[in-house]
């Protein structure tokens, strides 16, 4: 029987692609994540590593069974807590990840209706980008995420989870208050193209998406401030350091200007993603409970 121990470290060694930087993150020494390797090949029967004296890299079968485990690790994760919950006599837990945005809007009252419905149970909150947090759902430390994906950026999602549509969010060009743009009812991306901008950093699907608009619309943004805190971006529009694409979740109530995109105008969908075999009786309660406090964001 193979070890879920080994298979745990095995996909740190494969995500990594070291064994010294897996033995990092799971608090192991490189010696121990070494033998265990070992241990898992002789229970597959075939190497899982090519081995140097500088480096491993994952063979086709370590990638396979890296990737197929991960469901496998997550029943096993969730029958653990079960099974932990049922001796403590606990009336239920929960653990969500979302990402910054969300848990500033979405997330705080549908996990305040949870409380409110399980008074007893453990709820517990950690915030990440949706590459962050995939892995906790599909081994099972998570019971959903709720991330993000661009409609100039799709992500390819695993086939393991489900998914929920929560919201689709519109995105508009934010401006401060004073700028010639501030009055108007929609805006030609092009007609933005001299301006100074602020965006998310270069490695992230909010940039990406921003380079493509711009792209369409015939020019390359000069972008001189980057902040992935969307605090930070409306603040620097509101001092008039340049102008940037919001999405709506990120719009402010007051202090910047707002200007929707003329033409197909660009969105991002917020969803939930859970493992169907999720057998914790407090995820439908918490789907149901992220898609009422979604309800109250909608735009036209």
């Amino acid at each position: 029987m193979l070890n879920p121990i080994h298979l745990h470290t095995l996909r740190a060694c494969v995500r990594t692609r070291s064994f010294a930087e897996a033995a990092r993150e799971l608090g192991y020494t490189s010696s121990a994540v070494s033998q265990q390797m070992f241990q898992l090949e002789r229970s597959v029967g075939a190497a899982l590593f090519e081995r140097s004296a500088r480096s491993v890299r994952p063979t086709a079968v370590a990638e396979q069974l890296a990737e197929r485990s991960g469901a496998a690790l997550g029943a096993l994760s969730t029958l653990e807590r079960e099974a932990a919950a049922m001796v403590r006599g606990e009336a239920g837990s929960l653990r969500l990840a979302s990402f910054a945005t969300a848990n500033a809007r979405i997330v705080p009252a549908a996990l305040a209706a949870v409380v409110a419905r399980r008074p007893n149970s453990e709820v517990q909150l950690d915030e990440g980008e949706p590459t962050e947090v995939l892995d906790g759902v599909l081994e099972g430390t998570l019971d959903a995420a709720v991330v993000f994906d661009y409609d100039r950026d799709r992500r390819d999602w695993p086939v393991e989870l489900h998914r929920d549509e929560l919201l689709v969010e519109p995105f508009a060009l934010a401006v401060p208050p004073e700028h010639p743009f501030a009055g108007r009812t929609e805006l030609d991306l092009a007609e933005a193209a001299e301006e100074t901008w602020i965006c998310t950093r270069a490695d992230t699907a909010g940039a990406r998406s921003l380079a493509r608009l711009a792209a369409d619309a015939g020019f390359v943004p000069k972008i001189v401030f980057r902040s992935n805190d969307y605090g930070v971006i409306r603040e620097l529009v509101a001092r008039q350091l340049g102008v940037a694409m919001l999405p709506a979740l990120a719009w402010p109530d007051d202090g910047i200007r707002t200007v929707p995109l003329a033409g197909r105008r660009p969105f991002r969908q917020v969803l939930v993603l859970y493992r169907p075999n999720n057998t914790n009786p407090m995820l439908p309660l918490a789907l149901d409970c992220l898609e009422q406090a979604s309800a109250a964001y909608r735009w036209d």
